[in-house]
């Protein structure tokens, strides 16, 4: 049975610690600019998104608009099937624009890949990436997040908005998913 360790792997006191950390450098690189399109990678990203953006506004910085895109590589299993799917598209037109786009963790690098790819396909003006977790040891294709919250070692994550078949987003804090024998 896969349950999430009862130690937390970052704390929520970090985590918010870094977002605000992060928040500062996007403020920074957009500074004195037009206000950018934040595109969001759900479902993992609502909580990080949420709070970054909340800490940009706080800061001064300006977002023209939020939207997002509903990508899915995972499914029900812990390992990427490295073919994005996506569910639902933006819903708007991104020629010309400025994109921060906005996920939840950079792993083997083809969901990111693929939507800055696609993004820039369709006329993005300047495109960044920011991601709350970015595991380096995984990566299967050459991309690197503009933004890094936090680097980690390869191990299956949750909470914060990361799941494990749409269980755990809840959890305020991120921790390791790990095998547990079936109580009796």
């Amino acid at each position: 049975m896969l349950v999430p360790r009862t130690t937390p792997l970052i704390t929520g006191e970090r985590i918010c610690e870094r977002v605000r950390e992060l928040a500062v450098q996007i403020v920074d690189e957009y500074c004195g600019e037009e206000p950018f399109i934040a595109a969001g990678l759900l479902r993992g990203c609502y909580v990080f998104m949420a709070d970054l953006m909340r800490e940009i506004s706080r800061l001064g910085g300006h977002v023209r608009e939020l939207e997002f895109m509903v990508c899915s590589s995972y499914g029900s299993s812990t390992e990427s099937s490295r073919t994005l799917e996506i569910q639902r598209d933006l819903n708007i037109d991104v020629r010309g624009e400025r994109v921060l786009i906005v996920d939840d963790i950079v792993d083997t690098g083809h969901t990111l890949y693929a939507v800055k790819q696609m993004l820039l396909n369709r006329g993005a003006d300047d495109l960044n990436t920011a991601v709350l977790l970015d595991k380096p040891s995984r990566r299967e294709v050459a991309i690197d997040a503009d933004f890094v919250g936090f680097t980690i070692e390869n191990l299956f994550v949750v909470g914060y908005g990361l799941d494990y078949a749409q269980r755990y987003r809840e959890l305020p804090h991120i921790t390791v998913l790990e095998e547990r024998p079936e109580p009796d």
